[in-house]
């Protein structure tokens, strides 16, 4: 991953933020890819964590990260909450984007849709299924 000026990720980079975060969350890295977003949380993520802190973090891939102390282990749950929520945690806290929120693990994890995501709509849930279909 690259800074602001030049945000296009090596082949090296892009492989191993996907399974440092495949570690981190559980999903696999075939999944995290399949989101599309491994690229722009990656981003994100060096953003908001700097160089230092996000290589070291790549660094640990294929490591157990139960052991993860002080800022890596901030970082860490950072790329996590991002994973699962489509958002940074801050300070200050902010969504990616709509998709990446509609696409946050959390709602895969429940096995639901982001609410207002799915294509019956906001509200589709204050209907039974005949009600909406005219019987």
């Amino acid at each position: 991953m690259r800074t602001t000026t030049d945000q296009r990720a090596t082949a090296d980079e892009t492989d191993g933020f996907t399974v440092v975060s495949a570690q981190l969350t559980g999903f696999d890295a075939r999944h995290l890819r399949a989101t599309g977003l491994v690229e722009a949380y990656g981003a994100v993520a060096l953003e908001q964590l700097g160089a230092d802190v996000f290589g070291r973090l790549l660094r640990e891939e294929g490591r157990p990260t139960e052991g993860l102390e002080g800022d890596l282990l901030d970082a860490a749950r950072s790329v996590t909450y991002l994973w699962y929520t489509g958002s940074w945690p801050g300070p200050p806290p902010f969504v990616v984007s709509p998709r990446a929120y509609a696409g946050g693990l959390a709602w895969t994890a429940a096995g639901l849709a982001a609410p207002a995501t799915a294509p019956a709509g906001y509200g589709s849930w204050a209907q039974s299924p005949a009600e909406a279909r005219g019987r």
